[in-house]
């Protein structure tokens, strides 16, 4: 039976397979319509086609190389002029598993431009219609690299530390503004991200690898239960809350005109 309920537009970068390519059907699924974005266009189209027939929504595409600034301009546009858009989902981006000291730095520049400065963006272009619309919801994943930044190469680690912070900041700014802010850090997922890292999935243990369909589904549930941050495969919430208790609890201290006392200069015997 097709969804009948319309919850608004949602865009979701990286649209064209993987974890995007599943938050597209299960939000079509829930009532919205999409802009789908992607560089490949071909693939963009075949999953369009497909939510089409499946879900009976509005599926629009817009294929671009959000590396490129003139394809970027184009998407931020239609993130500020297209009144329809509820939802954000930043889930475009590469990652990296070798060593910093042997990756190209030009290889790493390119991944700080698609997972640090399109989110940046293309959350910039949306925020402010959301906010004068009366809500949203923007969805950022990041990564338990964000977190756990000696896993894997640390430019990538680096990059979803980022999305994490921006994400608590916006949370910050947005929360008496109607717009809902969501962070997942997905741990290791069957996508092509290993493959275009340089490490197959099928090198990691598979008690490590979830399905990017069980990943979306929790990441969903997540935002349904209220979460500001999704681990999908953390077990106990209580973690998470006992690692952000512990960061708040040093905020008092992190400012003060003077340094603390265990910095204080040492006598030094004659």
């Amino acid at each position: 039976m097709l969804d009948t309920k319309n919850l608004g537009t949602a865009l979701i970068t990286g649209a064209s397979s993987g974890i995007g390519a599943i938050y597209a059907d299960r939000l079509a699924a829930r009532g919205h319509d999409l802009v789908l974005v992607a560089r490949n266009k071909d693939r963009l189209d075949a999953v369009a086609d497909d939510l089409r027939r499946r879900h009976g929504r509005d599926v629009r595409t817009m294929a671009a190389d959000l590396t490129a600034a003139a394809e970027l301009a184009q998407v931020e546009g239609l993130l500020r002029d297209d009144a329809s858009i509820t939802t954000l989902v930043n889930n475009a981006g590469f990652g990296a598993a070798g060593p910093l000291l042997g990756s190209d730095v030009e290889r790493m520049v390119e991944m700080i431009a698609i997972n640090v400065t399109v989110p940046t963006r293309l959350t910039y272009a949306a925020v402010p219609g959301l906010v004068a619309r009366g809500g949203g919801t923007v969805i950022n994943i990041a990564s338990i690299v964000a977190i756990a930044p000696e896993l894997l190469n640390g430019v990538y680690g680096g990059s979803k530390a980022f999305v994490l912070a921006f994400s608590q900041s916006l949370r910050k700014e947005l929360s008496d503004k109607g717009v809902r802010v969501q962070a997942v850090l997905p741990g290791a997922t069957a996508t092509e991200f290993w493959e275009i890292a340089g490490s197959p999935v099928s090198n990691l243990p598979p008690s490590w690898v979830m399905s990017a369909a069980d990943m979306v589904d929790a990441s969903l549930a997540g935002l349904d239960a209220g979460e500001f941050v999704t681990i999908p495969s953390l077990p106990e919430a209580a973690d998470w809350e006992a690692y952000e208790a512990a960061r708040q609890a040093l905020m008092p201290n992190l400012s003060a005109a003077k340094p603390a006392s265990r910095y204080a200069p040492r006598r030094v015997a004659a």
